[in-house]
């Protein structure tokens, strides 16, 4: 027994002895990596950046390509400049720069190459060839900058730019070793979603140099080189002719038009307005430019589509009424009168079926339908009765993608706000102090309700669909149309039954052909279905809203269309969405006149008078040039929309209607919402 065990012991450390053996033979005999860098100061190894992946549109449009330029590095060990002067009027820069970028690289380090210019064109890089050779210790670099056929689309293709240290740090913690300081990455929008496709694989090249760092000849013949494979392109879903033309219509306004091919789920057109010119900052112009655009008081560089915060007024009536149909609680017919209510209508009278409700877009109708959707249970209890409908409410409008995340395929997507019980319980101080009558400003889609314009599309593309919808997106392929994440093929059902969406559809038919929407956004040869919004606002005019689709059978598309400050959405919003419809389905606008109305329709007095009498101190908060730059423009833009303060204390079995920290009301003492449509 001690014999084996002997054996066993002697047998385990020779094969240690083997191992270790056969492990310095691959080290030193085959294995060439250490080789290389023993002979780093006879070797350089020269990075090639990729060119990142193009995009196109739906139609195969080019709209982003790349741009051959030059990045001049510096070696400050190996750097000698006899004239600064002349090498400062060479490159058009002062002495303080050359002194500055000199020291930053030396800090960085004496024997590395370190950035010292970015971005010189093919045709700097040909004037200053021939005297590089005054000044050892410079090297060229090719990279290649983002050049776009349009300056539409740019908040939701977002820019690249230098990477940050914050996110480099991040690269680095979660193992990602790709990346280094100096590096261009996707900082928002697609650019920043689709990193991993777009930025392609970098390469390396061995270049042999003598003791002056002159160039001899590829190391082992280029055996150790890696070419660099180009990113791989996105084709969107985007129509670019539709986008320029809905962009066009968003001029000195403030808000965003998206629309949506019901079927399928892509988006044909996402404008966030103002917006700027993505070509100033994907140049040597970045600094500049994107200090203009963080001050300006209109947040350009918000998108507005998936991240700003608004109430979907009247618009909200549709899923109310959908809601109301799917529970049994009313049916087409159900006709509701004024008394009772206490909100206000313009309609002129009492709404005899869901058709009418939706038509004239009746406060009080869907006051009574928003009643009895929530007192629809057995409870006896009027507080607990009215939990008990919030919980089946909150579940059932959910479905709409009110209250969460869509999963379209762009960074920073809010989730907006539908109330729940746990949420009221928590603005009440405690469960059972709340009921119907503290939260009936939901019913019109005021309130505790906070969406953005992405949702309402989708909400169109719903009822288009009569009871589905496939999530947005915005890329229908990468390298090849189909070959996108499965989720977006998927269709998701909202629960509510095919023959509910047709009296909605007929209200909506008839709220543009005889309702609240203008005469002038109608078309004699397509039927629009749509229903108006007036999102009430604390400062200034409303927000003007409209949401649609078209035409009534097998439609194809669908679009929601926000106007900040504008007042009421039929007049409004709704004819810029004519216009889109029209454009989008005929491929060309005949009513010209109206067009050019549209085009040259101001409402920039009505928001910068409101964003001048603001007093939120954090708008000249510094912003890094990351994507945090979107985030600090949301939390402004929520602060300025949607600012939530807790409501006053009261008793549980007050009479009295607290619309904070929700509705925004008039300066009046009166618990009726201003104008709703």
């Amino acid at each position: 027994m001690d014999e084996i065990r002997k054996r066993f012991i002697q047998g385990f450390f020779i094969l240690i002895a083997i191992i270790y053996i056969l492990r310095l033979f691959y080290l030193q005999v085959i294995d060439d990596t250490y080789k290389l860098d023993a002979q780093n100061n006879a070797i350089r190894k020269i990075v090639q950046a990729p060119f990142r992946g193009l995009i196109y549109d739906r139609n195969k449009k080019l709209i982003v390509y790349n741009t051959p330029v030059y990045d001049l590095y510096i070696t400050p060990k190996k750097a000698h400049v006899q004239d600064t002067l002349k090498f400062c009027r060479l490159f058009d820069i002062t002495r303080a720069e050359f002194d500055s970028l000199t020291h930053l690289a030396r800090v960085f380090s004496p024997v590395r190459p370190s950035l010292f210019l970015r971005q010189l064109s093919k045709e700097d890089h040909a004037r200053v060839q021939d005297a590089m050779v005054d000044y050892p210790g410079f090297s060229f670099q090719i990279s290649s900058l983002r050049t776009y056929q349009s300056k539409g689309m740019a908040n939701a293709l977002g820019y690249v730019g230098e990477i940050s240290p914050e996110r480099l740090a991040k690269e680095e913690e979660k193992g990602n070793d790709y990346y280094r300081q100096g590096d261009y990455v996707g900082v928002t929008g697609l650019e920043r979603f689709y990193e991993d496709e777009l930025r392609g694989q970098r390469g390396e090249k061995y270049m042999m140099v003598n003791s002056r760092g002159v160039e001899k000849g590829a190391f082992k013949n280029g055996e150790f080189d890696r070419e660099p494979i180009a990113g791989k392109n996105l084709i969107s879903s985007v129509d670019i002719a539709l986008q320029d033309y809905a962009d066009s219509l968003m001029q000195h306004k403030v808000g965003s038009v998206v629309a949506i091919e019901p079927q399928t789920g892509e988006i044909l057109a996402m404008v966030s307005a103002p917006s700027y010119d993505p070509s100033k900052l994907s140049g040597r112009t970045f600094s500049k430019y994107f200090q203009t655009l963080n001050l300006d008081p209109l947040h350009p560089l918000i998108n507005r589509p998936p991240s700003a915060y608004y109430r979907p007024g009247s618009t909200f009536k549709l899923i109310q009424a959908l809601i109301g149909l799917q529970m049994g609680v009313i049916t087409q017919h159900t006709g509701f009168g004024h008394a009772g209510a206490p909100v206000k209508c313009h309609c002129g009278g009492n709404s005899s079926s869901i058709q009418a409700g939706i038509k004239n877009s009746c406060n009080p109708y869907f006051y009574q339908v928003f009643k009895r959707i929530i007192y629809n249970n057995k409870e006896q209890n009027v507080f607990k009765k009215s939990a008990v409908g919030v919980q089946k409410w909150n579940e059932m409008a959910s479905k709409f993608g009110i209250g969460q995340e869509l999963g379209v395929d762009l960074p920073n997507e809010t989730k907006g706000k539908l109330p729940s019980v746990e949420y009221y319980d928590k603005v009440y101080k405690g469960p059972l102090r709340w009921k119907f009558s503290n939260i009936y400003s939901v019913s019109i889609g005021e309130g505790e309700l906070v969406i953005n314009p992405l949702k309402m599309a989708n909400v169109a593309a719903i009822i288009a669909n009569r009871g589905w919808y496939i999530r947005p997106h915005l890329v229908k392929g990468i390298n090849q149309i189909g070959n996108i994440d499965p989720k977006y093929k998927e269709q998701v059902s909202v629960g509510v039954d095919r023959r509910h969406f047709e009296p909605v559809i007929e209200g909506m038919v008839g709220a543009v052909n005889q309702g609240t929407v203008a005469a002038e956004a109608r078309i004699s040869d397509i039927q629009i279905c749509g229903k108006t919004g007036t999102s009430q606002n604390r400062k200034g005019e409303d927000h003007a809203i409209f949401i649609a689709f078209a035409p009534k059978e097998n439609p194809k598309i669908a679009i929601a269309v926000f106007v900040e400050n504008a007042g009421f959405g039929g007049t409004h919003a709704a004819p810029i969405a004519s216009l889109c419809i029209e454009k989008y389905i005929k491929g060309q606008v005949q009513r010209k006149a109206m067009e050019t109305k549209w085009m040259n329709k101001s409402y920039l007095f009505n928001v910068l008078s409101v964003r001048n009498t603001s007093t939120n101190k954090t708008d000249t908060k510094p912003v890094q040039k990351d994507s945090t730059e979107e985030d600090y423009q949301l939390r402004n833009l929520k602060g300025q929309v949607f600012p939530l303060t807790p409501p006053p204390a009261q008793k549980p079995n007050s009479v009295k209607i607290p619309m904070k920290p929700d509705a925004i009301l008039p300066k009046t003492n009166k618990p009726t919402p201003k104008r709703v449509n």
